[in-house]
């Protein structure tokens, strides 16, 4: 693929330059960099190899790259290189490298864009994990499908990936969720029920798991002690919702390969296991919080606790990791949990809701105790997705039973609408999904412009195969400078995909599919004031032939990226 073939020249020029003692042999060569330049007039790429290694050849950077741009310019692929500024060496490739390029994309089809840069390397990444307490609603979405995107990308750059989902079914939501469903369970014996209790979950969704336990109990639980009942309810509850919620992901093209549940963690030992590995090596000891400061604290007592050393690992105070009760902190829980994941994967990727940024910094600290800092682990913050309706935000509250779900959502929008814009910001910048705006047919919506650039490409197809021109036919030396513009813009495709896996950020793939898709559709209408550079012509079937293969592969490209996504390429709209 160009870049690397192009990476790789640069590397055997600086072989040769350390050949002939300019260069040292040994030289650190990891902060050279190929990349395209910011403005496209400068070149097709641009590499800083000179700015960096000057110093340790002892030569002025532009002294250097004259002597790399040497060793450059003797290479057929190369047709022009050039000197900017204080050492920057700009490149521009040949045709005959872009055309090799558009049959590699030929080639590799829908392999195109993916690699073995991952080296089988195992990574858990962890998203969603609601609690188990209702639907999915527009709260989870941005993070499923960062999480899901994530993953996928991963996958196209040769790790191994592991898709997690913690069920959240030992804390006090469940026993809440529990009593909430008996209310409903005695409601579907024949009770009236008229006001759901304060504290309690109102929706609807829990009628048919009352009517399931009450087809299976019948009366037995209506009058009996909450301890009898609660266990059971709790199971039947925690599995109905879900049920209901790996329903409501399927909906999205969630999916997860692990769902571990947080109690049967605790039933195995396993928070037991983490603390007993801990305090073995002085990591937990038993002491006293300092009391909070700047707060008036009454009922404040000096109790001692099971507390985490995470000062050692860069937190601004230890942690306990149970309750003076005895039971476990979330975050003693979270610790044993990651302990577990760690035992069957390299790295370990969380995605949260950035209203737990306040719990990163301990449970990295955990993370690197327990794995004795062999584990990398990173945690990818997601922002809240501001919902508008009329022009005003839509409440979305389980405990009032009033909120947008996610099945909602699909349902008006369609599940490639709700992918795409979960995709088209920053995963920890502030999101706005309005309703009108990711339907309409404009060029203002993403979604809408990258789908009609595929679209639009098997239109074309489709016309070209009614006139018997095809691309199979081409002679791609008929390609000139202007259409080769593209193939610059598609050999982006592979890298694209290897920086938004490895820097963990999917919404390149969205921003890059936008450019791309914006290049072809100007393309394209070059041809409303050029006949000659309209892509299907009739009275020129071997230009026609060759403009059908470029874009027939350009096609492919978008439709690589949109996969990548978890979207669907559209051939009609």
């Amino acid at each position: 693929m160009l870049f690397q073939k192009f990476q790789r020249h640069v590397d055997e020029a600086l072989d040769h330059l350390a050949t002939d003692a300019v260069l040292p042999a040994d030289l650190d060569r990891k902060n050279v960099t190929l990349e395209p330049p910011r403005d496209p007039a400068h070149g097709d790429l641009s590499t800083n190899a000179a700015m960096v290694l000057s110093k340790a050849a002892g030569m002025k950077p532009r002294d250097l790259a004259e002597k790399i741009t040497e060793k450059l310019k003797t290479l057929d692929d190369v047709k022009t290189a050039e000197i900017a500024g204080p050492g920057f060496i700009n490149l521009r490739v040949s045709d005959s490298v872009l055309i090799e390029e558009l049959n590699e994309i030929a080639a590799q089809s829908s392999e195109y864009g993916r690699s073995t840069k991952g080296k089988g390397v195992t990574v858990n990444v962890e998203y969603v994990s609601a609690n188990p307490t209702g639907p999915m609603h527009m709260g989870h979405c941005r993070g499923a499908v960062v999480g899901d995107a994530l993953a996928d990308l991963l996958e196209a750059i040769g790790h191994k990936v592991i898709r997690e989902y913690y069920v959240n079914d030992a804390g006090a939501q469940v026993d809440i969720l529990a009593e909430s469903a008996h209310i409903r369970y005695r409601e579907a014996l024949g009770e009236t029920i008229m006001v759901i209790p304060e504290g309690l979950y109102p929706g609807e969704y829990l009628k048919p798991v009352g009517s399931a336990l009450a087809q299976q109990f019948g009366d037995q639980y209506v009058n009996a002690p909450v301890e009898e009942w609660l266990p059971i309810f709790r199971k039947a509850a925690v599995s109905g919702m879900m049920d209901m919620i790996r329903s409501d992901l399927a909906l999205l093209g969630i999916k997860h390969d692990v769902f571990s549940s947080e109690a049967e963690l605790h039933e195995a030992g396993k928070a037991d296991a983490a603390e007993a590995e801990l305090r073995a090596r002085d990591l937990v000891y038993d002491g006293v919080l300092e009391k909070p400061k700047g707060k008036t604290i009454d009922d404040w007592e000096a109790v001692e606790l099971p507390l985490f050393r995470s000062t050692q690992f860069g937190d601004d105070q230890d942690r306990p990791i149970k309750k003076s009760n005895g039971r476990w902190t979330y975050f003693g829980g979270d610790l044993a949990y990651h302990f577990q994941k760690a035992q069957d994967a390299d790295e370990l990727i969380d995605i949260w809701g950035a209203d737990h940024s306040g719990t990163v910094k301990r449970i990295k600290a955990a993370v690197a105790a327990l794995t004795r800092g062999k584990t990398k682990f990173d945690v990818k913050l997601v922002q809240m997705v501001r919902l508008l309706r009329n022009g005003e935000p839509e409440k979305m509250s389980k405990r009032s039973g009033n909120f947008v779900t996610i099945a909602d959502m699909v349902d008006e929008v369609g599940k490639d609408a709700v992918r795409f814009t979960m995709l088209t910001r920053k995963a920890d910048a502030q999101m706005d999904f309005d309703f009108a705006k990711v339907t309409e047919a404009s060029r203002d919506n993403p979604v809408f412009y990258v789908q009609y650039a595929h679209a639009r490409i098997q239109s074309i197809l489709r016309k070209a195969a009614e006139e018997e021109i095809y691309p199979s036919d081409a002679d791609l030396t008929k390609l000139d400078g202007e259409d080769l513009e593209l193939v610059k813009l598609a050999a982006q495709f592979p890298r694209i995909v290897e920086s938004a896996a490895q820097n963990r950020e999917p919404h390149r793939v969205a921003f890059y599919l936008n450019d791309l898709a914006a290049a072809f559709h100007a393309f394209y209408n070059l041809g409303n004031d050029r006949p000659d550079r309209r892509i299907l012509m009739v009275n020129d079937p071997q230009t026609t032939s060759a403009r059908l293969f470029l874009v027939k592969n350009i096609g492919q490209t978008i439709r690589n990226g949109l996969a990548l996504m978890g979207v669907e390429a559209a051939d009609n709209m």
